[in-house]
């Protein structure tokens, strides 16, 4: 896991923040998982790369991949790695398939018409995650499925919104089309990076979507899945804060840096995500007003 690991802890991101409050087993297997879709990820948006070259290596590591799901050892490191884990929690390759469409979708599509196409690149590249996450963190009822599903549209949607200058730096828009329409903001306003009331109102209507969606993953986690999902709550939580951030900045998401949590506010996210575990609270900490 030597390699896995080092790559988790260079990243710093908040997926593997949230993976300190595992059993270390499961935190080496999270590691895993988590190499495994950012290795995959960089060779999609390695923008120094042609596109083509990258398609290709997202073929490459579709087809390693395989291997590691079947019989065949990876010719990879990562997924010489990885496989151990993909064996030992049966994670199939058919979700991995959809993690890679997803990737592939950022070398072709740089704006999205509505809200239905923006659901299915959501589900591929975040409700995926959580789907193979949850075998890893073990679950008993199989609601537990749509509580990833919306899970993970709420934290790509909160993602979405917080990286929509720097999206726009690699000519990307992420929010619908439609939306923009609606709310008379046009895409050259958000690609010159430009704020105003109208985007802020836009941004304000994304979010309703995104709370939304925390509001039925708070209400579909089954109750005898809560104490096995903790790591899955975190990252609830640190998102729905990071939701929270941004609509008390007005959505103004134009500066120079992303709006982030700060380490003490991580911290204390952690703290209480142990301490509701260890004390048997089964209320989740996002999702409410």
């Amino acid at each position: 896991m030597h390699h896995s690991r080092a790559i988790t802890r260079k990243s710093a991101s908040n997926l593997a923040l949230a993976f300190v409050v595992l059993p270390r087993a499961k935190r080496d297997a999270m590691s895993a998982l988590y190499a495994f879709c950012r290795e995959v990820d960089d060779a999609a948006d390695s923008e120094s790369v042609p596109v083509e070259q990258r398609r290709e290596r997202l073929v490459e590591w579709r087809a390693d991949i395989r291997r590691a799901c079947g019989n065949e050892p990876p010719q990879l490191v990562i997924n010489q790695e990885f496989q151990p884990v993909i064996r030992k929690y049966h994670l199939p390759f058919t979700l991995f398939d959809e993690l890679i469409k997803g990737c592939e979708m950022d070398l072709d599509i740089k704006r999205y018409d509505n809200f239905e196409q923006l659901e299915i690149y959501c589900y591929r590249v975040a409700s995926v995650v959580g789907l193979l996450s949850i075998e890893i963190f073990g679950h008993q009822n199989p609601a537990c499925r749509d509580y990833a599903m919306y899970l993970g549209k709420a934290l790509q949607l909160t993602n979405i919104l917080r990286d929509v200058r720097t999206d726009a730096a690699r000519g990307r828009i992420y929010l619908p089309l439609s939306e923009l329409k609606k709310f008379n903001v046009s895409p050259d306003e958000i690609l010159r990076h430009e704020y105003s009331e109208r985007f802020s109102t836009l941004a304000a209507s994304v979010a309703g979507r995104a709370k939304n969606f925390y509001r039925l993953a708070r209400e579909t986690l089954p109750a005898e899945d809560r104490r096995s999902m903790v790591a899955a709550e975190l990252m609830g939580s640190v998102y729905w804060r990071l939701l929270q951030k941004l609509e008390a900045r007005k959505f103004n998401v134009f500066g120079p840096q992303p709006t982030r949590l700060s380490n003490v506010q991580k911290m204390l996210l952690i703290l209480r995500a142990w301490l509701r575990t260890s004390f048997g609270s089964t209320s989740p900490n996002y999702g409410t007003v």
